[in-house]
């Protein structure tokens, strides 16, 4: 028998103050609870309890082994909570893939692991995880090299789009080239600031686009789109809902933007905590990629 199981109901029995109603506690039968006192009694040469088919009596022998007892049942408790994920976790993603995606599943985390705290932080530019104190970063992109440890996670996905009003006064475009005389709203991170990229029947083709709107956040590039005010080329999750409600139009269908690729990083570190460890599965099995830990190329 397990000696640190008989050693709790040990204590159960004594706390209760019979078999029965320890039995009871702990959802078996008291023959077996016996049968576990007997053990530790044979185990130690010496008699634990006294028992008659009255009551039962603790020994002198026994009192004192029910301290000791005590103490290594909450040191092993103790011990135990060290494995379970509890404390405060920070997290730094991009706004939009935050906003629009990550926070709509942490509510799944944070229930599945009550003893976590998350402090979520977005924001687009390149934040550094060691010097800014972060747990795990989001990034969108090719890596860099940093020593950092990535997983893999879906790639984003890009539409271009625009206001149904916009394409009826400039016309709808046919061609990647027909990007150059029209209004553009510009990202202003990363290179879709001057350049938009699309695979079409053709192959590739690289467009150098003028932006005279230029904003770093997308909801801000979306509300100029739904106005009217130009083409968008952002993330899905962002224009998901503008087009299902026809805010806004898919345009050049034929013609894929690449996807971007996606990592959480985390610090290489052997002795990766609970909390960490717990986040970055459920990261995995939310939005996909490899549940292997890569060396990182990140910035």
């Amino acid at each position: 028998m397990d000696r640190l199981a008989s050693m709790a109901i040990f204590a159960k029995a004594v706390e209760a103050g019979s078999f029965s109603a320890a039995a009871d506690a702990l959802s078996m039968s008291s023959q077996m609870v016996g049968k576990h006192v007997r053990t530790l009694e044979d185990h130690l040469g010496v008699k634990l309890i006294n028992r008659t088919t009255r009551r039962q009596s603790v020994t002198e022998m026994g009192r004192a082994f029910h301290e000791r007892v005590r103490t290594i049942l909450a040191e092993a408790l103790a011990a135990e909570s060290l494995a379970i994920p509890r404390g405060r976790i920070r997290v730094n993603a991009p706004v939009t893939f935050g906003a629009h995606e990550l926070a709509l599943v942490l509510p799944g985390y944070l229930a599945a692991n009550p003893g976590v705290e998350v402090e979520l932080s977005l924001a687009d530019r390149t934040v550094d995880l060691i010097d800014e104190g972060y747990d795990a970063v989001f990034r969108v992109g090719p890596l860099g090299d940093s020593g950092l440890i990535a997983r893999s996670l879906q790639p984003m996905r890009m539409v271009l789009c625009a206001a149904p009003a916009y394409v009826e006064a400039r016309g709808a475009s046919a061609t990647p080239d027909d990007l150059r005389g029209h209004e553009c709203l510009g990202f202003a991170y990363g290179s879709t600031r001057t350049q938009w990229s699309f695979l079409g029947p053709t192959g590739t083709a690289t467009i150098d686009v003028s932006c005279r709107h230029i904003v770093n956040n997308g909801q801000a590039l979306l509300n100029l789109a739904e106005a009217g005010m130009g083409i968008l080329l952002q993330p899905a999750s962002l224009v998901r809902d503008a087009l299902v409600s026809g805010r806004l139009v898919h345009l050049l269908p034929d013609y894929e933007p690449p996807t971007h690729p996606m990592h959480i990083l985390y610090a290489p570190d052997r002795r990766i905590t609970p909390k960490l460890r717990s986040f970055l599965d459920f990261i995995a099995t939310r939005f996909g990629g490899s549940h292997h830990a890569i060396e990182a190329m990140a910035r």
